[in-house]
């Protein structure tokens, strides 16, 4: 693979023509690991996708960001606050967390803590003390910020099934390519068209690099 042509690529499709060396090196994590042991493309291209977006295009293990307005919890939890609890806890990321996550994921209820501990972290947001469990780190949740942890959460996760019961071989194969269903591997339809979007670019680049 001819890594100069890839990120050439990336840099012009996706990023306005600059990368970070923060975004090199999360991309190169996960180039070794996949030249490592080799796998359809398309998965591939669809987990850069998956890592692009959820860290904000950051491609490294970040921590998830709660700081919402009163109308940003109405419109991303709207099921867990009404208007007058999304102004009584606004731009208060410590209490949004311990409410919005309360009680579900394997947290405890809101008083528990939980939902702050077990916050997304890593390139794919794990969330949730029974994600964290699933790879030994419940004991110790910011493993899931170390770049060779978050890289192997990613992989296992989307690749077995591991976030949600939908795995990469159920939307790419040989006779299926379904880059907006593949949303559903990690969060429904939720951004499915425009992760859709950057996967295609993706695997645009990875080709780019034969």
């Amino acid at each position: 693979m001819d890594r100069a042509k890839y990120f050439a690529a990336v840099r012009s499709s996706l990023v306005g023509g600059r990368l970070s060396t923060n975004q090199v090196n999360g991309m190169n994590a996960m180039l070794d690991e996949w030249q490592a042991k080799p796998f359809d493309s398309r998965w591939l291209a669809y987990m850069l996708a998956t890592a692009f977006h959820e860290t904000g295009k950051a491609m490294c293990p970040i921590s998830e960001d709660l700081n919402y307005s009163a109308d940003g919890l109405r419109a991303t939890f709207p099921k867990y606050f009404t208007v007058t609890q999304a102004a009584a806890y606004a731009r208060q990321p410590q209490k949004i967390a311990n409410r919005a996550y309360a009680s579900r994921m394997g947290n405890g209820n809101e008083t528990s803590g939980d939902g702050w501990r077990y916050r997304g972290r890593g390139l794919v947001q794990i969330t949730g003390r029974d994600n964290y469990a699933k790879y030994g780190i419940a004991d110790d949740p910011d493993k899931a910020l170390d770049p060779t942890k978050a890289v192997e959460i990613l992989f296992d996760g989307m690749i077995n099934g591991r976030f949600t019961g939908r795995k990469l071989a159920d939307y790419f194969s040989a006779t299926v390519t379904d880059w907006i269903g593949a949303r559903k591997i990690i969060n429904g339809t939720d951004r499915a068209a425009d992760i859709a979007a950057y996967a295609k670019k993706f695997l645009a680049a990875l080709e780019a690099a034969r």
